[in-house]
């Protein structure tokens, strides 16, 4: 498969077909114009290493001692991350193991550190809720969730309302805002998917 070439991460992500546009069944019933589909970022090295470069600015300036990584689209992306920035990381399984040591968690850690989560997408933010009790049942502090894109569809405020802060590198808007600017996708379809984002 080629490599999807540097150019900004919001093309590299149509280019892979991490984003697609058209008519996509959702989880919900829904049937959404836009698909996004963040596993497909570990068949593009590249990308993927542009991907974790991009969680560090926000990063940065958060107070931590690991990064967890929620499984499964998370974890490669938690991976680069760990590699571009050299934080150590972790991740919850999403069954414990039943032989061997039985892990919940996966990874060194020590009750009472903090813990940066990191996932791929937010939607409603109910799926990362599962992981944090994990975490915090194993004694870990956790403050922040880390996504790459943010769907705008309510993460945020059920996040905040249980006491955790959601951050961004992208949000859905920014990304139709960009590819309305150099015409990568057609008005039409970024028409329809605006539609079906301010009515769901």
């Amino acid at each position: 498969m080629a490599e999807v070439e540097t150019v900004p991460l919001a093309d590299g992500l149509l280019a892979a077909g991490c984003v697609k546009f058209g008519e996509f069944m959702l989880k919900s019933g829904l049937v959404s114009p836009i698909y996004i589909d963040l596993r497909r970022l570990i068949a593009y090295p590249r990308l993927l290493e542009q991907v974790g470069a991009a969680y560090l600015p926000i990063l940065e300036k958060l107070d931590f001692q690991r990064l967890a990584g929620l499984p499964y689209a998370a974890i490669p992306i938690a991976t680069a991350i760990s590699l571009a920035g050299n934080y150590p990381m972790i991740y919850p399984r999403k069954e414990a193991k039943d032989y061997g040591t039985k892990a919940e968690i996966e990874g060194a850690y020590e009750a009472g550190e903090t813990i940066a989560v990191i996932d791929d997408l937010a939607t409603t933010g109910s799926s990362k809720f599962e992981a944090i009790e994990k975490l915090t049942a194993a004694g870990l502090i956790v403050r922040d969730v880390v996504v790459l894109i943010d769907r705008q569809s309510g993460a945020g405020e059920a996040l905040a309302r249980a006491g955790y802060h959601l951050h961004a590198v992208l949000t859905i808007t920014e990304l139709l805002d960009f590819w309305e600017k150099n015409s990568k996708v057609s008005a039409e379809k970024l028409a329809a998917t605006r539609a079906f984002l301010e009515n769901t």
